[in-house]
């Protein structure tokens, strides 16, 4: 399976509910470990899930954008540091 395919699969399974484990969604969708991290790295770096406390889940819309502010705008004074928007350190 292509790396987008899996990243389709993975995407849509942890949008379907609130959170879900790494190890509910690799059984869920029938992939192995190396597989499915691989693809929650991809996802997270693409700003499309968070990965917080052992658990998964998409980001909205709006988190997402803001997001992709914080991490591209560097006139920005916030960042976001496991989850949470912080003022940016000087």
């Amino acid at each position: 399976m292509k790396d987008e395919d899996t990243d389709w699969l993975v995407y849509h399974l942890i949008a379907q509910g609130e959170e879900i484990t790494p190890d509910a969604l690799a059984a869920k969708a029938g992939l192995d470990g190396p597989a499915l991290l691989a693809s929650l790295d991809r996802l997270d770096r693409a700003l499309l899930i968070q990965r917080s406390e052992g658990k998964v889940r998409t980001l909205s819309v709006g988190e997402a954008l803001v997001r992709c502010q914080a991490k591209y705008d560097t006139t920005l004074p916030y960042v976001f540091e496991d989850g949470v928007i912080k003022p940016k350190k000087k």
